[in-house]
């Protein structure tokens, strides 16, 4: 169970956040829970859930281990500030951000050489939607941008599905739609690598996911956890979420 808290945030409210639903979420059990506030916002948040089931992640990173990369930051760094996760691709960084499958793959190994655990995103634009290739651009970005991985490799990774025509437009898939894809995703998974690491492999679904649709979307077979992004932001939003 992730939220990605995007832009938003200081070090205060971060503070204040965790001091709410950390008690919200004290006694929940069988399930992970995952952060990823602003870089700047890292320390706050590791030192606010210490002794806490709550893990931390950073929203993106770059390849590199160390460089002349103005405003990056290396896998290295997110580890020394106590993170243990990291968002791979997420649209945005795609869309804006000139996000590529090969960059995808270079900073995946990245994070996976420094320890952090990535959540790889993948998904399809509406217009890409509407002309029928979802399965294409899912085939595509998984061939080009996951599966230069190793078997040891990719069996430390979480994928995370997200319709880009869904992410904060208020548009959420359909369960049967996010289902559809979710099993398109774990078949190419299973062609890959194999049924057992495809079974093992936990896909996240990302797209106005919210408190009243969170239990029917994770009711799907192929959905196992999803990526939450406006709702995270309120405490007790997100707990009922974690809580479904």
């Amino acid at each position: 169970m992730a939220g990605n808290w995007k832009m938003y945030k200081t070090a205060s409210e971060t503070t204040d956040f965790f001091k709410e639903f950390g008690t919200l979420v004290a006694s929940t059990s069988g399930r992970d829970i995952v952060i990823c506030p602003t870089f700047i916002n890292l320390s706050a948040a590791v030192e606010a859930t210490k002794g806490s089931k709550i893990e931390i992640g950073g929203q993106n990173l770059h390849w590199a281990k160390e460089g002349a990369y103005t405003g990056e930051i290396s896998a290295s760094m997110l580890v020394s500030v106590g993170a243990k996760w990291v968002l791979i691709a997420h649209s945005e960084r795609r869309q804006m951000f000139g996000e590529t499958n090969e960059t995808v793959l270079k900073k995946t190994v990245a994070a996976l050489e420094a320890g952090l655990q990535p959540i790889v995103c993948v998904g399809e634009l509406l217009n890409e939607r509407e002309e029928g290739r979802t399965n294409a651009v899912l085939e595509e970005q998984f061939l080009e941008g996951i599966a230069g991985l190793s078997p040891d490799q990719f069996g430390k990774i979480a994928i995370a599905y997200e319709p880009v025509w869904a992410i904060g437009t208020g548009k959420t898939a359909t369960p049967e739609i996010a289902q559809e894809a979710h099993a398109h995703i774990r078949s190419l998974i299973e062609a890959k690598y194999g049924k057992s690491v495809a079974d093992k492999t936990r896909i996240l679904y990302g797209g106005s996911v919210k408190a009243d649709n969170a239990k029917t979307l994770m009711s799907q077979t192929d959905v196992d956890g999803v990526l939450v992004g406006g709702a995270s932001l309120d405490p007790k939003s997100f707990a009922s979420i974690v809580n479904f």
